[in-house]
């Protein structure tokens, strides 16, 4: 298996972008009372703080919903969107910077079976984790675990291998439409030929 060793603490000391390019290819560990499951990052989105009219900081908005993205790199911040999905990112730079990526998509390393219990009457294994609110549920994350510490604990991200540049497709982020021009940044990421992309996949294009 590709390597499980933690990331350090300097990897998220970057700004989100150089991070949400550099998590593709990367691990995600999470510990279940029945076992674990690893999965591959495919697909990322940088929200780069509060000049950033897509971000949940922009302006420098602080709430007790997004108080999390203020934290120092390498913490999750953990949010509910449409009342139902939860949303997994991966807070970077120093506290109070209040940036951080947002994790998209991955393909199962190992654990289907317990990604399946999440994610009943799905068929095809490249479809379970596609899709922010399809990878919380496929690894049962949920509020409880908004906050934590990524390089320990029963969430955690690890090694991997990383992406080649060449190999990574980008293009605007889905959902940010009333963002202005920051609807228009090249600020999505997802690894070229990986079947685990969610979708609107035309959108995207090497750079």
């Amino acid at each position: 298996m590709r390597s499980l060793a933690p990331l350090p603490d300097s990897f998220y000391f970057r700004p989100a972008e150089e991070v949400a390019r550099d998590l593709l290819g990367r691990l995600l560990v999470r510990e279940l009372p029945e076992g674990r499951i690893v999965v591959r990052l495919v697909e990322t989105e940088a929200y780069a703080g509060p000049h950033d009219r897509a971000s949940h900081a922009f302006g420098g908005r602080r709430t007790a919903r997004n108080e999390s993205m203020y934290l120092a790199g390498g913490h999750a911040y953990v949010y509910r969107i449409y009342g139902v999905h939860f949303c997994l990112n991966v807070v970077t730079g120093p506290r109070d910077a209040g940036i951080a990526v947002l994790l998209r998509a991955a393909e199962i390393v190992e654990g289907e079976e317990l990604v399946r219990r999440g994610r009943p009457g799905v068929i095809a294994a490249h479809r379970l984790l596609a899709g922010p609110g399809n990878l919380t549920k496929g690894l049962a994350i949920d509020l409880a675990l908004d906050t934590v510490a990524l390089d320990r604990g029963t969430l955690r991200l690890a090694a991997g291998k990383p992406v080649a540049e060449s190999a990574i497709l980008t293009g605007p982020r889905v959902g940010c439409e009333s963002a202005g021009e920051a609807a228009a940044w090249p600020l999505r990421f997802a690894v070229d030929g990986s079947r685990a992309v969610s979708s609107p996949r035309p959108r995207l294009r090497f750079r």
